[in-house]
């Protein structure tokens, strides 16, 4: 991926990691497109930050992106980047039923979400140059966290659909990008205070060298999320896996 001189539709991007690959990517040279549900805080995105364009998108929502695809095609035409980095992730009980609910919605935002947006507008980027598809999945989709089981699932679901996606698309000029964070010091869990959790400029420091130090790289993950990414490889899954069962 070229760090400049980029048109990149940002899913999700009203707070934490992808509000702040909206503003880095910004300031790098890029024409960025934040997308959310709420039209206050992209006002307030745009107000703040001249030269991002905010657009309102619900991934839960197959009209709404219908309709976000026809209004990007007609208001940005070298759109050529794609970041799929809307998510949901709660606490989930299976043994209570009435949580249910809370893994469908998983599954709706989370996948089908992103399934969606690439089906709608990978069209929009087929025969740009440097095109690219950025999903944003988790150091989780290696290895679960089990108070978070649908959540771990869809973002291993992702992987896999990224590693589908990246096949199919060899040679059509679209590069598949995967970034699998570890957990990050934002609202998505309540981990905002947690110490923990990598915090968010650092997190975004260590990605944007990694994306500006390897353009043709498939996945992008911060030496801190290694540990999880690599457990199967190295024999250490079971051990991590209990780690992430105390938490």
């Amino acid at each position: 991926m070229k760090m400049t001189g980029n048109t990149i539709l940002i899913t999700g991007g009203t707070s934490g990691i992808g509000l702040g690959l909206a503003l880095r990517l910004h300031e790098a040279g890029n024409k960025v497109i934040v997308a959310g549900r709420r039209k206050e805080l992209l006002d307030e995105i745009t107000a703040g930050h001249p030269g991002i364009d905010a657009l309102v998108l619900d991934v839960a929502d197959p009209d709404s992106i219908a309709r976000a695809r026809e209004t990007v095609a007609a208001s940005h035409p070298g759109l050529n980047v794609l970041v799929n980095n809307a998510g949901i992730m709660q606490r989930e009980n299976l043994l209570d039923p009435a949580e249910l609910a809370v893994a469908e919605d998983h599954i709706t935002v989370n996948l089908l979400g992103t399934i969606r947006m690439t089906y709608a507008f990978l069209p929009l980027l087929l025969g740009k140059d440097d095109a690219v598809v950025m999903n944003v999945s988790s150091a989780l989709a290696f290895v679960p966290l089990p108070i978070t089981p649908t959540y771990s699932a869809t973002k291993a679901a992702l992987h896999s659909f990224s590693e589908s996606l990246r096949v199919q698309l060899a040679d059509r000029g679209v590069q598949v990008i995967e970034v699998a964070p570890p957990a990050v010091r934002t609202t998505l869990l309540g981990q905002q205070d947690d110490e923990n959790s990598m915090p968010l400029e650092d997190f975004l420091d260590e990605t944007l060298t990694l994306l500006s130090n390897r353009p043709d790289a498939r996945e992008i993950v911060v030496e801190r999320a290694r540990f999880t990414r690599e457990a199967e490889a190295k024999g250490t899954y079971d051990d991590v896996l209990a780690m992430l069962a105390a938490i």
